[in-house]
């Protein structure tokens, strides 16, 4: 079967599977069905697409901490109903015009995994959010780096997938990653986070800045969770239902806790612009960013497509060094090194330690 790799082509397959990493065929004149060599940009969908995605995400993360340095500053939870606010309309309405089926709850048998999907990515994007306040955008981007590391105890937990001494033995190892990027006070007295030649960013004191990979880590157990249902639901659902799933989640989860925690909405007041811009800015990159990373997760295994992922700390670093004036710490550097070089370990292994192409059925609803 043809797949053209459209949204409103992938709703009529067969047997609602929303994605394929399967050869295109092409058409003859006279007809005939030919199986020609797929061309580099089919070869590499998936991975075209995750690495795209990362350049959005890091501009999304620079609008963060842009916002976080607006006076008065707007809270994490507002920035998520905002982003997320925006990311449902847009699914919403795009899956209504192209008439994908179920565009709010989702097909049947994956509904339940898509709540949960919602949930945990709440968690997953609210403590990147809170760690970006007293982290540079850098070190919060190779935080997220031991999400792989985790992602794999979660798989050989919940989906019974291989769990080796190797893996086990890198994630120990970049935990050392973590101490040099945290640097704890009671190891580290008197070094810098990092030195900054602009005037954008306030220096965090080191509680600040234990405090900022503590929620760090929040994130990396809720992308866990979501990375592995969405491993789950595999190509049962669009990339929309998943995305619709999360941002509807984050929207709803993130009115609650500024409900209950009293938090103060912010209204532009001085810079409107530059605040109305920023907030857009996040929701539309976001919006770009998550499908495009939903859309590539869908198409590659695991092993492969995670390695687009570490370029976006290229992205981090660039953009932050151009707008904030940012040059990370040595120690940084070292822990970043050290971090990266133990997750790209785990997703270069022998492909027998992750999980076929494709997985297992997980009907749930």
């Amino acid at each position: 079967m043809r797949n053209t790799g459209s949204p409103q082509a992938l709703t009529h397959t067969v047997g609602q599977n929303y994605g394929s990493t399967q050869p295109t065929s092409t058409c003859q004149v006279d007809g005939t069905i030919a199986n020609e060599p797929p061309s580099f940009t089919a070869r590499n969908a998936g991975m075209l697409f995750i690495i795209s995605s990362q350049f959005f995400f890091a501009c999304m993360n620079i609008s963060v901490k842009m916002l976080n340095n607006l006076e008065p500053p707007v809270h994490a939870f507002q920035i998520i109903v905002v982003r997320m606010g925006i990311t449902f309309i847009c699914c919403a309405i795009y899956m209504i015009i192209m008439r994908i089926p179920n565009p709010i709850i989702g097909p049947k048998g994956v509904r339940t995994l898509l709540v949960i999907r919602g949930i945990t990515g709440f968690f997953g994007l609210c403590g990147l959010y809170l760690s970006i306040q007293y982290l540079s955008v850098a070190d919060a981007t190779v935080l997220g780096f031991l999400k792989p590391l985790t992602t794999a105890v979660a798989g050989c937990v919940l989906l019974k997938e291989r769990y080796s001494i190797k893996q086990a033995v890198a994630g120990v190892c970049s935990l050392l990653g973590v101490v040099l990027i945290a640097r704890p006070p009671f190891l580290f007295v008197s070094l810098p986070a990092a030195i900054p030649e602009g005037h954008y960013l306030p220096e965090p004191t080191p509680v600040q800045r234990l405090a900022g990979v503590g929620v760090s880590m929040v994130s990396v157990l809720g992308a866990t969770a979501a990375y592995t249902s969405i491993r789950a639901i595999g190509k049962r659902a669009h990339a929309l239902h998943i995305l619709t799933s999360f941002s509807l989640g984050c929207t709803i989860m993130a009115s609650l806790g500024m409900i209950a925690f009293n938090i103060s909405v912010v209204y532009p007041t001085s810079r409107s612009w530059t605040w109305t811009l920023l907030l857009l800015m996040n929701g539309v990159f976001g919006f770009v960013a998550q499908v495009l990373l939903t859309m590539g997760l869908q198409r590659e295994t695991v092993s492969r497509g995670l390695t687009g992922v570490y370029i976006q700390v290229l992205f981090a670093v660039v953009l932050e060094r151009l707008i904030f004036g940012v040059v990370p710490s040595l120690l940084s550097v070292i822990g970043a090194v050290i971090i990266m070089s133990c997750a790209l370990y785990v997703v270069l292994m022998k492909p027998g330690t992750y999980p076929s192409q494709h997985p297992k059925q997980y009907s749930v609803n």
